[in-house]
């Protein structure tokens, strides 16, 4: 995949011009994108355009962006809400609206932007849903000064009673975030442990309500084809959306115990617990592994209003 050229570094300072905001309906391939909002009935279809892809890996984030995904994707709900709905979200000066990651000019600002989300979501070498959604709370305060409503929420696989639903009324409103754990074997026979996860942005979704399997198109900050290759953190790849389908699955867990580095005691080295839940299991062609399993945990939910 050939990215975009840029030869200016990723900056953490740049201020950008005021400009207005122009739709960006395109991504995928191929262009253009349609949307869906077809909620009525037994089964649901529902796709989002103007959602940008920006890359988590660059120059300028700690450890070259490699525990960004949550701050990128984030980028990517904000840049919806700016270009689509001409929502006033950002910081300062730095409105997303005026920005475009297909630019190279752009580049160094959408970079500073994404670490001002990773600061603000408390990045602690990765972020977790709860503190992204307070960068959102951040990020849309112009938005509320101009007059507008902004909510966000979390649902989880462990608790929905019609997860495939939620996903798709929740994607009507606006982008989510959706989160997946890394699990590989557990302990004992049949059980299963986190040992990582990742966040990316759905863009639309498939399936049926109360359903157990779902068909989603990603925008994933850190899948772009050509990473690692020539100057990938100094340039933006070219869009993509993924294909991966989650399907319903119930599980048995086993969680370790974390040392607590205020005691003498190395809690670590005591026994970890079982517990069963729902997770919802991610597979696709660029989602292959031969030593994990990707379940989906839940997703952060936006929207706003005026």
């Amino acid at each position: 995949m050939i990215r975009n050229a840029l030869i200016a570094a990723a900056a953490l300072t740049a201020v950008v011009a005021p400009a207005t905001a122009v739709a960006d309906p395109i991504i995928g391939t191929p262009p253009p994108c349609v949307g869906a909002a077809d909620l009525v009935g037994p089964t649901f279809n529902v796709k989002k355009c103007g959602i940008s892809d920006v890359d988590q890996f660059r120059a300028g984030l700690e450890n070259n962006g490699n525990a960004y995904c949550g701050p990128a994707s984030l980028y990517n709900v904000l840049h919806y809400w700016g270009h689509e709905k001409d929502a006033p979200v950002g910081w300062l000066t730095t409105k997303v609206g005026n920005l475009n990651p297909k630019d190279p000019a752009d580049y160094s600002v959408i970079t500073n932007s994404i670490g001002r989300i990773g600061v603000d979501a408390k990045y602690n070498g990765g972020t977790n849903l709860t503190n992204l959604r307070n960068a959102w709370n951040i990020a849309t305060k112009p938005a509320r000064d101009a007059g507008w409503t902004t909510t966000a929420g979390v649902i989880s696989t462990n608790d929905a009673a019609d997860f495939a639903g939620d996903v798709a009324r929740k994607l009507n409103e606006g982008p989510i975030q959706l989160v997946y754990g890394r699990y590989k074997a557990g302990p004992t026979a049949g059980s299963l442990q986190r040992s990582g996860g990742h966040i990316v942005t759905v863009v639309s979704a498939t399936g049926n309500f109360n359903g157990t399997s779902i068909q989603l198109k990603l925008a994933d900050p850190g899948r772009a084809l050509d990473s690692g290759e020539g100057n990938y953190l100094y340039t933006q790849s070219a869009y993509e959306s993924l294909d991966v389908t989650l399907n319903k699955k119930v599980f048995k867990e086993y969680v370790p115990v974390k040392d607590d580095e205020d005691t003498r005691e190395d809690e670590s080295m005591q026994p970890g617990t079982y517990r069963y839940v729902t997770r919802w299991e991610l597979t696709g062609p660029r989602y292959v592994s031969d030593t994990t399993r990707q379940m989906v945990e839940g997703f952060n939910w936006f929207d706003m209003a005026k």
